[in-house]
């Protein structure tokens, strides 16, 4: 697919708006129509908002707001008007918000009503202006929350930005700020053409055409989501669905049938919970089924089976079910592959854009990333001659720019001959299918000298039956295994106890820890096994992509 256009996004925007006139656009589930006119009208206007309150082309302006249509207008009418746009992800702390600000250099920030609140006197002081998102009315200075849906909108038919400013492919689009998993954030500059060229490139991996409905449930703050769940489907004039509450079985049960979507995007944890807490104890509920689950052949018809079901749950349309942002579990993956589920496997980062491989249709195998996106360069650098393995860098015009206000990290990401070193260790196999093997600041030094990725360990520990999730982190010399149970199904399989139940869960949980540690080491290699297993009561504390934050686990 060539582009005729220029890489920038309101050019991109002006081409859909034009070519998918009468399609719809951004909607709320199950609500009034929204076309592509009158998503283009209503940029115009919210532009000409902006350039009103004296915002000029190379500004930043923040936008801080769960994801809904309004978002996406807020976005396209920042870049409209030549300015770059600082997503702010919803559940970033308020210390978070003042430091992006700051360090940013926002002079308006747009802002959702359920946000607000978080919002202090001293992060209004650090803006020029603030728009309430809903209906871009401008917030007076002290406004209480109480007061925000009063106001009325600051929008005027007669005042549009008809002409988008003139913006270059190289100009900065977006600055986005990544938590990760260090506990530090960095702004990641991403140009027009980063952003357009990668939703185009996407169409290499995944086609899509303008009947194509997605249903949004990934923070659109995230370039996961913002890419390739907003950008992508406006490319190609498809429909993007928004729900006005958070995603939650009781919402999203109930839109998945209403839009019956044909493409969605998830991280692993979302299918990973829904197979461990109602597919998978199925499986395990009687001595028969646990039986005849242990043999291939019948394992392969009972996952047939539940996936048809789980199929049907999703709207029974689904054509694309991409899972990206963290490794999927392996059992997990070997349900959706055995059960012939539509999903695909993509693999990139913030600092590109974010795709650089993916795994769909033909290319789909278990573990694997699959091949480089079209136009996209992938290498290993410093590859071990035995393993073949290597840091997978990374070239293409999907490469940010930089680290914002960072000149020693961004060189300290890229190599001399310029190439951006992702963190992760892969390999290739034979048809040059790329598989990750962990990141290398994760790695554990053994005793010996041994290179131990903890995330190898952790996917044998969660195939175990009742483990949700585990995180091995080395202490004191010991390689230890933090597990959280799934709960539920532990009760579930002992509920015929009646009210010994809670009791036997407490005194049995150190013997389902000692058959978990026994189990996964006799399937680890003699220097990855192993010392210690311990209870974790609480789900891990996660990033935006559901990534278990480890720095906060690394301590003693």
């Amino acid at each position: 697919m060539t582009n005729k256009i220029k890489y920038t996004i309101p050019a991109q925007l002006q081409e859909s708006v034009k070519s998918f006139a009468d399609k719809t656009s951004l909607v709320y589930v199950g609500e009034e129509n929204y076309t592509y006119r009158q998503l283009g009208d209503d940029v115009t206007k919210i532009a000409a908002l902006l350039k009103k309150l004296d915002i000029k082309k190379g500004d930043k302006v923040a936008l801080l707001s769960n994801n809904m249509p309004n978002w996406g207008k807020a976005f396209f009418a920042i870049s409209w008007v030549g300015a770059t746009v600082v997503p702010i992800l919803p559940d970033f702390h308020t210390n978070e918000v003042k430091t992006i600000l700051k360090h940013s250099e926002a002079k308006v920030m747009f802002v959702s009503e359920g946000l607000y609140t978080n919002l202090d006197e001293e992060i209004a002081g650090m803006l020029n202006h603030l728009i309430l998102v809903e209906n871009f009315a401008i917030i007076p200075k002290s406004t209480p929350a109480r007061e925000l849906l009063k106001l009325k909108s600051s929008l005027s038919d007669s005042q549009v930005q008809a002409v988008p400013e003139e913006v270059d492919e190289e100009d900065l689009a977006s600055i986005i700020y990544t938590s990760g998993t260090t506990g530090s954030s960095k702004g990641v500059m991403l140009t027009h053409k980063n952003l357009t060229w990668t939703a185009e490139k996407s169409y290499t991996l995944q086609d899509i055409s303008s009947e194509d409905r997605f249903i949004s449930v990934l923070p659109l703050s995230h370039t996961f989501e913002n890419t390739l769940g907003f950008l992508f489907p406006v490319k190609f004039g498809a429909s993007v669905h928004y729900m006005r509450k958070p995603p939650v079985a009781s919402v999203l049960l109930p839109a998945l049938q209403k839009v019956k979507p044909t493409i969605m995007l998830v991280v692993p944890l979302i299918i990973e919970k829904v197979f461990k807490s109602k597919i998978l104890p199925k499986f395990q509920k009687s001595p028969v089924t646990r039986f005849l689950y242990s043999i291939p052949l019948m394992r392969k018809v009972l996952h047939r089976v539940a996936a048809k079901k789980l199929y049907e749950t999703f709207g029974g349309e689904l054509r694309f079910f991409g899972i990206g942002g963290a490794k999927l579990d392996v059992t997990v993956e070997r349900f959706l592959y055995e059960g012939k589920f539509p999903y695909a496997i993509g693999y990139g980062l913030t600092e590109t854009s974010p795709l650089l491989a993916g795994a769909v249709g033909k290319n789909v195998r278990i573990g694997s990333t699959g091949i480089a996106m079209e136009g996209v360069q992938l290498r290993l650098g410093d590859a071990d001659l035995l393993t073949g393995e290597g840091e997978i860098q990374a070239k293409g015009p999907n490469v940010m720019k930089g680290y914002y206000k960072a000149p020693e990290v961004t060189n300290e990401v890229f190599t001399e001959d310029g190439w951006f070193k992702t963190g992760d260790k892969g390999w290739y196999d034979k048809d040059n299918f790329l598989y990750i093997k962990g990141r290398i600041k994760n790695m554990i030094v053994g005793a010996s000298g041994e290179n131990i990725y903890p995330e190898e360990i952790e996917s044998v520990i969660n195939k175990m039956r009742f483990v949700l999730e585990s995180l091995v982190v080395e202490k004191k010399g010991k390689l230890v295994a933090m597990v959280h149970l799934n709960m539920e199904e532990v009760e579930q399989n002992f509920k015929h106890l009646k009210a010994e139940a809670q009791q036997y869960i407490q005194e049995k949980s150190d013997e389902i820890l000692k058959e978990i540690h026994k189990k996964v080491n006799t399937q680890l290699n003699k220097f990855s096994r192993i010392q210690q297993v311990v209870l974790h009561p609480k789900p891990f504390e996660k990033t935006p992509t559901k990534k278990i934050k480890r720095f906060l686990y690394w301590k003693d």
